[in-house]
């Protein structure tokens, strides 16, 4: 049946404010194909902006690592309430956003019921628990791969997948584009920005979750403090996602003696990007991030703070690939220096960061290589390609 006004549902599941990005990208390629489509979704405000109908809000408590017992009780109720939400809607597809371990149990039901299934972003199996495929193969009728080696990776173990490119790409990036960046004094904050007092800038990207950044302030605030020992003059300007992270970053500071000196926090949707026009360099946590500075040919160093018996105990068994900065992964090879799990001191970080501000060359030769990984993203609408292949999916249905 042809999804239409009085078409049957499609229905999207998020869990996380990352997804909520990118399954407001693709609601509004949806919604540009056809205006007239019922899209219903347990998600977050920029998924209902974008033109979906809520069902739930979700993702405003996402959690980093293993859920509590609470939160695994919260989830077992979620999904009996999207299930009964199937039964007396009857979705012709399900869109399962990102977030594998919450997903999963959702797809389950809608295959129980026989709705198309498609992941929008794939399962990182390839990082880490591979025999997870057999699970994804009965799970799924289509991934819709952010990353250009996935499409294959997926397609040799027996997955349909396609290659779509990354929403992110498609973004404006032009520092007069109206991106809402704010700070304690906005104007004359990136008025400095653009003269710095120190002849070395860098971007400082500690996580947009409140848990991530706690993680990891110790280690950015560690590290600069090592990398300032050697006499290197440096001006770092921290990019957050919001003013809530922003409070947060300058309290952790605070109780370690403050910010460094000359140093500013700049919050908002567009912070990144604009710091990234400015800074010579990044220190920057793993994820999504990575692509925005790898669009921008920034040079970075690359961590991820995690517990170190917990890494001991399950994580080095699970990571399988020897690459989890971004980056590299699509190179294929390390192209940027990444301590992704960082377990134990600020030492190598800030070691590999020296480096990087010391050598120009370094610099020179993470330009070329992120440029290279930049380029293969080129030419791709990621949002209007998955909205066309989720209608097409739609309408088989």
């Amino acid at each position: 049946m042809t999804v239409g006004e009085t078409g049957r549902p499609i229905l999207l599941t998020v869990f996380e404010p990352s997804g909520d990005d990118l399954a407001a990208s693709v609601v509004s390629a949806l919604r540009e194909l056809r205006p007239g489509a019922p899209i219903f979704a347990w998600a977050g405000a920029r998924t209902a902006r974008a033109g979906a109908a809520i069902v739930e809000r979700t993702g405003d408590d996402a959690v980093v690592g293993l859920p509590g017992p609470a939160k695994i009780i919260e989830h077992v109720r979620l999904n009996r309430r999207v299930a009964r939400w199937m039964d007396e809607r009857r979705p012709a597809l399900h869109v399962a956003v990102d977030s594998p371990a919450a997903n999963f149990p959702i797809c389950k039901e809608a295959k129980r019921r026989r709705i198309a299934v498609v992941h929008l972003a794939a399962p990182q199996l390839w990082a880490w628990a591979p025999w997870r495929i057999r699970k994804l193969r009965r799970l799924t009728d289509h991934v819709l791969c952010l990353l250009p080696f996935e499409e294959d990776w997926f397609r040799s173990r027996g997955v349909p997948a396609t290659f779509i490119g990354h929403p992110l790409f498609a973004e404006p990036t032009d520092l007069d584009c109206g991106a809402g960046v704010s700070t304690a004094s906005e104007s004359a904050g990136i008025e400095r920005m653009r003269r710095p007092a120190a002849p070395f800038r860098l971007l400082v990207a500690p996580g947009s979750r409140p848990a991530e950044i706690r993680r990891h302030m110790p280690v950015i605030l560690d590290a600069l403090a090592r990398v300032g020992v050697g006499g290197r003059a440096v001006t770092a300007r921290f990019a957050v996602q919001d003013e809530a992270a922003a409070a947060l970053v300058k309290d952790l500071a605070a109780r370690r003696g403050g910010l460094p000196a000359g140093a500013e926090i700049l919050a908002g949707a567009g912070a990144i990007d604009r710091v990234a026009r400015w800074a010579d360099a990044a220190l920057t946590k793993s994820g999504t991030v990575t692509l925005r500075l790898t669009r921008a040919r920034l040079p970075m160093v690359v961590f991820y703070r995690t517990l170190t018996w917990g890494y001991l105990l399950v994580g080095r068994w699970l990571l399988t690939n020897p690459h989890r900065a971004m980056p590299n992964l699509i190179a294929g090879r390390r192209i940027v220096e990444e301590f992704v799990p960082l377990v134990g001191s600020a030492a190598p970080v800030a070691a590999a960061l020296g480096r990087l501000i010391d050598d120009p060359a370094v610099r020179d030769r993470q330009r070329a290589d992120l440029d290279a990984v930049a380029r293969l993203f080129e030419g791709r609408d990621a949002a209007r390609a998955a909205a066309g292949i989720l209608l097409d999916l739609a309408d088989r249905g």
